[in-house]
């Protein structure tokens, strides 16, 4: 279990000591039918990265290894400290690479143990948008489709995503739909990526300009007579409210960068049974909100919502989904909401705390957290998560948590542990017991295949641990992870991510069991809508759908375009967008085998060859009279730097045609990434601005090296 895509891995330890032999895909899970990818394996099997074995303690500014009590009584007298002052001084900070359970307990400390607002985690950095956007349009949150619709989809319109590179068999299944004769790819991004090369159509919109293409898309189907009248009439609610606010079709696709051919090559895909997949180059914007909700609006507007169609979010971390159900940062558990007081109470009186202690608003959000570090919050304890490297503007996060009280529970060693006052080491995927959820609303059972040395214990057991002493009496015993998975699925029931019909049992029976499951027997399927035959309706069926909204309809969007928040301009004239690798993963704790590497910055031939010849008129770099070409002008040049208005990046540059004259793109996953990137989010959903901003290219040896923060001598 490595993405959210939720493959099921048959994993056999080592013959001696701990660690893990083999690792395949499971033939018997009824989601990847035994299909794997080799990252998954091998990070999984032999991952890259520094294991963290023993605690460890900061004396004399420097980490050294200590026993469990003296980690936990730092732990606790630090965080203990913090909490006397206010509950909102501490700080939670969760993660997507938790089980259910673990982020269940995780929220319960937070919320209901410590009481404080500042709590999320690192899936609000990718998913936030998305699952707003699902609130917005459906009353609920989570994809209408599942993995059973991708070979009943005619087109596969894949927006800001590169599942060939994040989700591989998941890809593999839309290359089989779209082998079919009658099925196509469609690929919306400014690069071309892996996913591009095999597309029937590439539309390549500048860094920024997807809402307003989206937005051009719907005109088009408007005014094309691309519309399912009668879905809308039936089943919809905003149509008309929102067709009066539609921009002009070419001033929208000018803004966004393309063609009108472009425009109506991407709307007359809607004509067929269409799957729309959008990842973090949709989500991670100012825009996010509005453009995921832009690309549910196309698919409200021509009735694809029916199974084989539909808005489908790819979720990035394995266990995405069950922080969204299960661990109380954007919602309580069951996505019951946190500005319902008839919730609140409920969940108060499940926990047995005051209602008083539970906050009335979700907090901040990431960067709302990272930036109130310092002042209003003195102490933050991070699990399976390094925000010293995954966060916006992330040199300014190193310096808030150095001059912090920094607890932190990972598995590797990682930037965020640097910083660390107390590290607690922690198992991970193949050591931890428990269930996790997949972006297709899977639950699976997370089965320990190896032993953990005697300095590792597992997330719960040390949560747990922690609110015995903190909060006593928060769990009525130690918490297993059977029990906290019944108690958080009781939580759940009557709402509409109900877990309450799944337990251990029917997971060792059925393998994997897909939400809403109110009953023993029940399962999901595609949400909200049903079918019977009939001789009176569409081909021969009767059709309804049901949204859990006011009127029980699903809703158009009213979200508008806001401009780029920082525009390339003549002192910093190009673009920075970031996307992922293929052999890579989250910040690359576990994929990369040196920090010290820079990382590769892909530009356009054009791009370097103007950057080389201006070091060369500058009397910087030398381009030789044979040095015509892109190549030989980057290898005069030699490394260069990405600066921003944040930071400057040491990287090797790369010409490489996939990249649009004018951007450079450079990997998530390099800890030296984010030092440049925007701390600015979506207004709504409060996810970061990742995607976009302003920079340009230096020679190397002008500047020293990024800034990095260290821990104070506390």
């Amino acid at each position: 279990m490595r993405c959210a895509v939720g493959c099921g891995h048959v994993q056999q330890p080592v013959e001696q000591g701990y660690g893990l032999d083999i690792v395949r895909g499971d033939p018997a899970h009824p989601v990847n039918r035994g299909l794997a990818c080799q990252r998954g394996i091998r990070e999984t099997a032999d991952p890259d990265g520094q294991w963290l074995t023993r605690p460890l303690v900061r004396r004399d500014g420097e980490l050294v290894p200590t026993t469990w009590e003296t980690a936990l009584e730092r732990a606790t007298a630090g965080l203990g400290q913090a909490l006397e002052n206010d509950a909102a001084s501490v700080a939670v900070l969760g993660s997507g690479q938790q089980t259910n359970e673990a982020a269940y307990a995780l929220g319960k400390l937070a919320r209901g143990g410590f009481g404080t607002r500042y709590y999320d985690a690192n899936t609000t950095l990718c998913m936030a948008s998305a699952v707003t956007a699902y609130y917005d349009a459906f009353g609920s949150d989570a994809p209408p489709p599942t993995y059973d619709d991708v070979p009943a989809a005619q087109t596969h319109l894949v927006w800001g995503a590169n599942p060939a590179a994040a989700h591989p068999v998941l890809f593999r299944w839309i290359q089989q739909s779209v082998d079919e004769d009658d099925s196509e790819l469609l690929v919306v991004d400014p690069v071309a990526s892996e996913t591009t090369d095999v597309a029937d159509c590439h539309v390549a919109p500048d860094p920024g300009g997807d809402l307003a293409l989206a937005r051009a898309v719907l005109v088009r189907l408007v005014e094309t007579d691309r519309l399912d009248d009668e879905f809308i009439e039936r089943a919809t609610a905003g149509f008309e409210e929102l067709r009066e606010r539609l921009p002009d079709a070419s001033a929208a696709a000018e803004r966004a960068g393309v063609s009108t051919a472009d425009v109506d090559r991407l709307a007359a895909a809607f004509d067929a049974s269409t799957l729309v997949y959008w990842g973090m180059g949709v989500n991670q914007s100012v825009n996010g909100t509005a453009t995921a909700g832009a690309l549910i609006d196309c698919c409200l507007a021509t009735g694809n919502l029916r199974p084989g169609s539909g808005p489908f979010s790819l979720t990035g971390q394995a266990n995405s989904m069950g922080t969204r159900v299960c661990s109380s940062k954007g919602s309580w558990p069951g996505h019951r909401p946190f500005d319902a007081p008839e919730h609140r109470e409920f969940v108060a009186d499940a926990w047995d705390v005051p209602l008083s202690r539970l906050p009335d608003d979700p907090g901040p959000g990431p960067v709302g957290i990272a930036d109130a570090i310092g002042e209003d919050v003195s102490a933050v304890y991070a699990v399976a998560t390094n925000p010293a490297a995954g966060m916006p503007d992330a040199t300014g996060v190193r310096e808030r948590l150095a001059e912090s009280f920094l607890l932190v529970q990972d598995a590797f060693r990682s930037e965020t542990v640097e910083l660390a006052d107390v590290v607690l080491p922690a198992a991970t995927w193949g050591e931890s017991e428990g269930t996790t959820m997949n972006m297709e609303r899977t639950v699976s059972r997370v089965r320990a295949a190896t032993e953990t040395p005697a300095g590792v214990k597992s997330d719960l057991d040390l949560i747990g641990t922690l609110a015995s002493r903190l909060a006593p009496g928060l769990f009525d015993e130690s918490p297993t992870p059977e029990t906290v998975f019944d108690e958080l699925a009781a939580l759940t029931a009557g709402t509409d991510a109900d877990l309450s019909g799944i337990c251990y049992e029917r997971l060792e029976r059925d393998v994997a069991v897909r939400w809403p499951a109110p009953e023993t027997d029940a399962a999901g399927g595609y949400r909200y809508y049903e079918s019977e035959l009939s001789a009176n309706d569409r081909d021969g069926v009767a059709e309804s759908w049901s949204f859990p909204t006011p009127s029980g309809r699903a809703r158009f969007s009213a979200g508008q375009t806001a401009p780029v928040p920082e525009p390339p301009d003549e002192e910093f004239p190009l673009t920075l967008t970031t996307g992922r690798q293929p052999d890579a993963y989250n910040t690359g704790v576990r994929t990369r085998s040196s920090d010290a590497d820079a990382p590769v910055a892909r530009v356009s031939p054009a791009t370097a060859l103007a950057f080389a010849t201006e070091l060369g008129e500058e009397g910087q770099a030398s381009t030789e009279a044979d040095a015509t070409t892109a190549d030989d002008a980057v290898l005069s040049a030699q490394d260069g730097r990405v600066v921003s208005r944040r930071a400057s990046v040491r990287v090797r540059l790369e010409p490489d045609e996939s990249i649009p004259d004018g951007v450079v793109w450079l990997p998530i996953h390099h800890p030296a990434v984010n030092d440049l990137t925007l701390p600015v989010v979506d207004p709504r959903s409060k996810e970061p601005h990742f995607k976009q901003c302003a920079v340009r290219l230096e020679p190397a040896r002008t500047r020293e090296n990024r800034p990095v923060a260290t821990p104070s001598s506390r």
